[in-house]
């Protein structure tokens, strides 16, 4: 959660947090760390009823609908069937690229040869440009 926080910005974070709540800040994460139990708790009991309803071991991770099908509606055979077109234009598509790849390593090399592979590649600057002159309007115009 708190990962892209570096300690500066937590130390700032508890610093308003303190100003904002004051003397009841002990309270408040009290309050809220209570909260995060009761929510565990709630879901471990849902976890706990769903597994008993069903006749299957049920982890929190499987409540997720993709994951719960996967697992317990979709035997091996049904998974691997369902795969199996998918894993081949993946494969194929992969080669393709993979083709792809190394056709333009191999144009650059013949360009870099080309070009006197001695020198190093460097870009070249652009050359400026000038904006075109405006024509003047004269107040009779």
């Amino acid at each position: 959660m708190f990962e892209n926080l570096n300690w500066w910005e937590i130390g700032v974070l508890l610093l308003l947090a303190l100003l904002i709540f004051g003397d009841r800040l002990p309270n408040v994460i009290n309050d809220g760390l209570r909260m995060v139990r009761n929510l565990r708790n709630m879901a471990r009991n849902a976890t706990g009823d769903l597994s008993r309803e069903l006749g299957t071991d049920i982890q929190l991770e499987d409540l997720h609908p993709k994951a719960f099908i996967r697992k317990h509606l979709l035997s091996e055979d049904d998974e691997q069937a369902i795969r199996k077109p998918l894993q081949s234009m993946y494969d194929n598509l992969r080669s393709d690229v993979t083709g792809v790849h190394d056709e333009l390593k191999d144009v650059a090399k013949a360009a870099d040869l080309r070009n006197g592979a001695s020198r190093p590649a460097v870009a070249t600057p652009m050359a400026p440009t000038t904006p075109a002159p405006r024509p003047s309007y004269d107040d009779a115009t």
